[in-house]
C-alpha cells in the first residue's frame, strides 16, 4: 500500500460521534473520502464528500460504495438504538458485519479499520461489549487486514458516556451507585481516538489490533471527583449500594441525563468492566495521550478533534 498518495477511503458511520471527527482529518490530508449512509438525503456531509445509499445490515449498496475504495472505516454499531433486545441488537450487528466484510474482499478491499471497545475478559464483559467484540471476529473471518481499534471511553464533547458523566456530575448533589463505582477504566480523548484512526491508514505496516487508552486509569468515582474540579462543580456525595442493580441504576441514569434511554442500559452495564490497556500500541501510535482533566477541559470548552 502506498502510504505517500492521497487514497480512496470509505467512511461508514460518517454522521456518527467518531466519524463525524474523523471526517475532517481525512479530507484535510488530501483523502478522497466516500459515505455510506441510509439516508443520503439527510446526511449533512461537506461537498467533496461522495455520498452512496446503503445499508450493511440489508446489504444494500456495499458494491458500490467499496468500488476502488484502498481503506475502508467500520464505524457502524446497533446496540442499544431503537427498539428491540440486545440478541436482537447483536444479530443485527454480527449480519452487517458479516455483508460488509463479504463485499470489502470481494471488492478487493485489504484493509478494514474497526472500532471496538476495550477486552474486559470473558468473565467480566457485559453484553455489549461481547457484541462489540464479536464483531471485529465477524468481520476477520473476510478482511485480510483488519485493524481492530479497541478504546475505553471516549471523553469529548458528544459523546454518550461523556455526557451521562457530565449530567450526573453537574445536576446530582448525591446519587447511590452500585459497585461499578468503584471499577478501573482508562478514559481516552476523542483528540486521541481520531487522530489514531487517521494514522491507521497511512501505515505500511498495521497491527491487527490496537489498544487505546488515555494517560489516566482512574475509578468512575476518581472520573466523577475530578470532572467536578475541571468543570467548577462541587463533587457529588457518592454512597455505593451493593444491592442496586444494573436495570435500576439505568433507570435513575435515564432520568438525569439527556442519553438516548437505548444506549443507558448497555453504557451502564459495561461500567460493570474494567477496561484497560493491557498491551501498549506500537511506537508511533498514541504516543501521547492526553489526561483525563486536560481531555474534559478539552471537550467543555466544545474543541473539536
Amino acid at each position: 500500500m502506498d502510504t505517500q498518495q492521497p487514497k480512496t477511503i470509505l467512511l461508514t458511520g460518517a454522521t456518527g460521534y467518531v466519524g463525524g471527527r474523523l471526517l475532517p482529518a481525512l479530507l484535510e490530508h488530501g483523502h478522497r473520502v466516500r459515505a455510506l449512509a441510509r439516508r443520503p438525503e439527510r446526511a449533512e456531509l461537506p461537498g467533496e464528500v461522495e455520498v452512496v445509499a446503503g445499508d450493511v445490515i440489508k446489504g444494500r449498496g456495499l458494491e458500490r460504495a467499496l468500488d476502488g475504495v484502498d481503506v475502508a472505516y467500520y464505524l457502524v454499531h446497533s446496540m442499544g438504538r431503537g427498539s428491540g433486545s440486545t440478541a436482537e441488537f447483536a444479530a443485527n450487528d454480527r449480519k452487517g458485519a458479516a455483508n460488509f466484510g463479504r463485499a470489502a474482499k470481494a471488492a478487493g478491499v485489504r484493509r478494514v479499520i474497526y472500532l471496538g471497545g476495550l477486552d474486559a475478559g470473558e468473565d467480566h464483559a457485559s453484553e455489549h461489549l461481547q457484541s462489540r467484540h464479536e464483531t471485529a471476529e465477524v468481520l476477520r473471518e473476510h478482511v485480510d487486514e483488519l485493524v481492530y481499534v479497541r478504546a475505553a471511553m471516549i471523553l469529548g464533547q458528544g459523546s454518550a458516556s461523556f455526557e451521562m458523566l457530565s449530567h450526573l456530575v453537574r445536576r446530582l448533589p448525591a446519587m447511590l451507585t452500585p459497585k461499578w463505582v468503584d471499577t478501573r477504566s482508562q478514559p481516552v480523548a476523542i483528540r486521541d481516538v481520531v487522530s489514531t484512526l487517521h494514522a491507521l491508514a497511512d501505515l505500511p505496516d498495521v497491527p491487527a489490533e490496537v489498544e487505546l487508552g488515555g494517560a489516566d486509569v482512574l475509578t468512575y468515582r476518581e472520573m466523577m471527583q475530578r470532572f467536578a474540579v475541571v468543570a467548577g462543580k462541587r463533587a457529588p456525595t457518592i454512597v455505593k449500594v451493593p444491592v442496586l442493580s444494573p436495570r435500576l441504576s439505568s433507570y435513575w441514569v435515564s432520568l438525569f441525563t439527556p442519553v438516548e434511554a437505548g444506549l443507558v442500559r448497555p453504557l451502564v452495564d459495561g461500567m460493570s468492566a474494567e477496561t484497560v490497556v493491557r498491551t501498549p500500541p506500537p511506537p508511533g501510535i498514541n504516543p501521547h495521550p492526553l489526561g483525563f482533566e486536560e481531555a474534559v477541559r478539552e471537550a467543555l470548552d466544545g474543541k473539536a478533534a
